[in-house]
């Protein structure tokens, strides 16, 4: 159920002269991924997000989907899932948790999964190889160690036969701006990466122009460094944000518990 090499959304290119980096999330012929975060956060029932992509995919046929639950899922929940959306989906990212359960549910179903929780430093890769556990790693340049060793790792899985997409945490623009760099120089980038940047960039920190979305690329910033310029009143403001809110360690489930006081986080959840 994987596509031909060659064919992905996120492949980057050439336009207009100007080097382009594929995001996923742009307009309606590109890659739309729906990140649950149920290892983290909240997340609807399976059912519910199976009858959400099946309508996607109904109002437009051919849209590459995801699905994101952080390892939520059980594997007989996984299973019952991909057998109802295998057709439908791009990838299924981290369904289960570990290579082990990610091989069993790849065995079973067929369907790509992707991942940026079982895989996320060098000595892993062989491990899920032989197990074919995962068919599409989700590079991140924050935790792979920098630009230089996120390019060694493409070109790591290209060797070992394996697809290349990039993860977005709520990132804003250096991050963005570090990514659609690295993106750009990577020969096969054949997903198109993740971005929550629509959803941040009002908070953003850096000057507004050099980073925008359009036609579901991005055109890789040409200025010196990374391209981008720093509105530093604007960083002042949000650690002036961030003083105040008291909060120095992430607690997702905290924060659902406040909406639903009977909220759990312990996985798999379903």
């Amino acid at each position: 159920m994987g596509r031909p090499p060659g064919r992905g959304a996120g492949r980057v290119g050439r336009r207009h002269g100007r080097r382009r980096h594929r995001a996923a999330g742009g307009r309606a012929d590109r890659p739309v991924r729906l990140p649950l975060d149920q290892a983290q956060g909240g997340g609807s029932a399976p059912s519910l997000e199976v009858e959400s992509l099946l309508a996607l995919a109904a109002q437009h046929p051919g849209l590459p989907l995801r699905i994101d639950p952080n390892g939520a899922w059980s594997h007989r929940t996984a299973v019952a899932v991909a057998a109802e959306l295998g057709d439908v989906l791009e990838y299924l990212e981290d369904p289960v948790l570990g290579i082990e359960g990610m091989s069993r549910v790849h065995a079973e179903t067929g369907v790509p999964l992707a991942t940026n929780m079982c895989v996320t430093r060098i000595e892993h890769l062989r491990p899920a190889v032989a197990a074919d556990a995962v068919q599409i790693v989700l590079s991140d340049h924050h935790y792979w160690g920098g630009l230089l060793r996120t390019r060694e790792l493409a070109a790591t899985c290209e060797a070992f036969g394996l697809g290349v997409s990039m993860h977005s945490n709520s990132h804003l623009g250096v991050s963005l701006a570090a990514m659609t760099h690295v993106g750009s120089t990577i020969r096969r980038l054949d997903y198109a990466c993740d971005t929550h940047y629509p959803w941040n960039r009002e908070d953003d920190v850096v000057r507004r122009g050099a980073l925008e979305i359009v036609d579901g690329a991005v055109a890789v910033p040409d200025g010196p460094g990374l391209g981008v310029e720093i509105d530093e009143e604007r960083v002042a403001a949000l650690h002036r944000r961030y003083l105040a809110a008291g909060r120095t360690v992430r607690d997702d489930g905290g924060y659902m518990r406040r909406v639903d006081p009977g909220f759990s986080d312990v996985l798999p959840r379903y």
